[in-house]
């Protein structure tokens, strides 16, 4: 997670958006205390791919896993070759 003032967010908007779009989540923070008043975060990640319900915990799925099946190993998924 990184964290900017709303200073550094104006001065540093565009490395913030391309930081948020790499999967970081970037908290916006006011005052002198810095205390978090926004969340700016990707709609759509570039690079990751996140599986839903397993988002917090930080499981990605690899890129091989949206690979189609080898013709050996699905044979086997459909029942051919047991």
């Amino acid at each position: 997670m990184v964290t900017a003032t709303i200073f550094e967010a104006k001065t540093n908007l565009s490395a913030l958006v391309k930081q948020a779009q790499e999967g970081e989540v970037v908290v916006i923070t006011a005052g002198r205390s810095k205390t978090p008043v926004a969340r700016l975060e990707a709609i759509h990640p570039i690079g990751k791919k996140r599986l839903g319900a397993l988002e917090t915990s930080g499981f990605i799925l690899p890129d091989a896993f949206f690979e189609p099946l080898p013709e050996e190993e699905l044979g086997l998924w459909n029942g051919d070759g047991e």
